[in-house]
């Protein structure tokens, strides 16, 4: 695989308001919980970084699946929650996240983390393409 095969990134034509908000909804309906959203663009311009771009990280996580990823592996809480974003990028929206699948199977060999991770996948990818 190649390094771009390790994210999944898809270009918006809504605002990058109106794809947080989206990807919030998106979220929920697909049985995950946003734990934090992390406003990265924010954080850097109130440090004096002159960030132009926005970009929101959120923290998502199903508990049930987290268990199951912890019951075969302790050290993989290193790897966790999932991490969906929204960002611009030359003026263009973009959602986006790290593959799961390819992430985890990179960090454990176990049967059991390759077929949650497959899971957790398919669900992010749903809620970003949803949020689009």
């Amino acid at each position: 695989m190649s390094d771009s095969d390790s994210y999944y990134v898809v270009t918006s034509e809504k605002s990058f308001e109106q794809a947080a908000q989206d990807l919030d909804a998106a979220v929920k309906r697909n049985g995950f919980g946003v734990l934090h959203v992390h406003d990265l663009g924010e954080t850097l311009r109130s440090k004096g970084v002159p960030f132009v771009e926005q970009c929101r990280i959120f923290e998502v996580c199903n508990p049930q699946q987290a268990a199951r990823v912890l019951a075969a592996d302790m050290r993989l809480n290193m790897a966790l929650p999932c991490r969906i974003s929204v960002f611009t990028a030359s003026g263009q929206t973009r959602l986006g996240l790290i593959r799961p699948e390819q992430m985890l199977s990179a960090l454990s060999h176990d049967p059991a983390i390759q077929g949650v991770a497959a899971e957790v996948e398919s669900r992010t990818i749903q809620m970003i393409n949803e949020a689009k």
